[in-house]
């Protein structure tokens, strides 16, 4: 009994370790990667200073990169300052005093695996709208 079990284990080591090597070799996209594949059909308008935080359906952060919000069918892309600060498993702490989200505002970091520990922040900047090409076309 002691023989097969231990002959269990080792062909479920070596399974994980055959496994291991297809795992890896799928690369990470990088921060720009990821949001141009986001905004892939889609046409970059005059950015804007302010979006209505109310009417935003989903937010994305992207490593390093950005934060994307999305009001209706138009996401708008921000580069905030500090943008290297930023990690897709953080949670966005957004205080404003209107019902718009604008270039002035900073967003704090927390950890999302230790909710009250601060990271840092980040500044937003302007947002540019981006539209899906049919779109953008017939205004």
């Amino acid at each position: 009994m002691m023989k097969i079990a231990a002959v269990a284990a080792s062909i479920a080591v070596a399974a994980g370790l055959a496994l291991a090597p297809a795992a890896d070799a799928k690369p990470k996209l990088t921060g720009e990667a990821k949001l141009a594949k986001m905004l892939e059909g889609r046409v970059a308008g005059k950015p804007v200073s302010c979006i209505p935080l109310n009417q935003t359906n989903n937010t994305t952060v992207i490593d390093k990169t950005a934060i994307v919000y999305q009001v209706g069918r138009t996401l708008y892309v921000n580069r905030p300052t500090n943008a290297d600060q930023l990690d897709d498993d953080d949670i966005l702490v957004t205080k404003t005093s209107l019902s718009q989200l604008c270039n002035v505002d900073t967003i704090q970091l927390r950890d999302r695996s230790v909710p009250y520990m601060w990271r840092g922040f980040v500044g937003l900047r302007d947002f540019v709208p981006y539209r899906k090409e049919s779109t953008a076309s017939a205004r």
